[in-house]
């Protein structure tokens, strides 16, 4: 089983693309903070490589930015390559099946989202607009 769930903020703006064939991607990386400090009481953190396709690369692109708060779901993937030197390298990337956005609108401060027309959370209903409900009518 290859899964994983994170929860960071973005250290930079998302990179968007597109293969030869057309497929739309975009990458990211996001910093999470390990639950405990060092010996220095300094947080520390743990940066990860993400990329997200298609329909969720255009919407990342779209409404993340540098300091946006993600919840990631994926999978690992290793990634070889040669860098400019002709060495060979590993390098390991997450890539997301699902990216929730946690950063709330009202504090974003007029980023990107708000510019755009990100997503707002509906205000929760107040206690007496709700209806009583019957057991009976429920179906387990």
């Amino acid at each position: 089983m290859n899964k994983i769930i994170l929860i960071g903020n973005l250290t930079r703006d998302p990179e968007s693309g597109s293969t030869q064939g057309g497929v739309n991607f975009t990458r990211f990386n996001i910093a999470v903070n390990r639950p405990f400090t060092n010996s220095a009481g300094e947080r520390v953190a743990d940066y990860f490589d993400v990329i997200c396709w298609r329909q969720l690369a255009e919407r990342c692109a779209k409404y993340l930015f540098k300091g946006s708060k993600v919840g990631i779901n994926g999978s690992v993937q290793r990634r070889q390559y040669e860098d400019r030197d002709g060495i060979k390298r590993t390098s390991f990337d997450v890539v997301a099946d699902e990216v929730e956005f946690l950063t709330p609108r009202s504090t974003t401060g007029g980023g990107r989202d708000q510019m755009q027309g990100g997503y707002t959370p509906e205000e929760p209903h107040p206690i007496s607009d709700m209806q009583p409900v019957d057991n009976d009518d429920l179906p387990f």
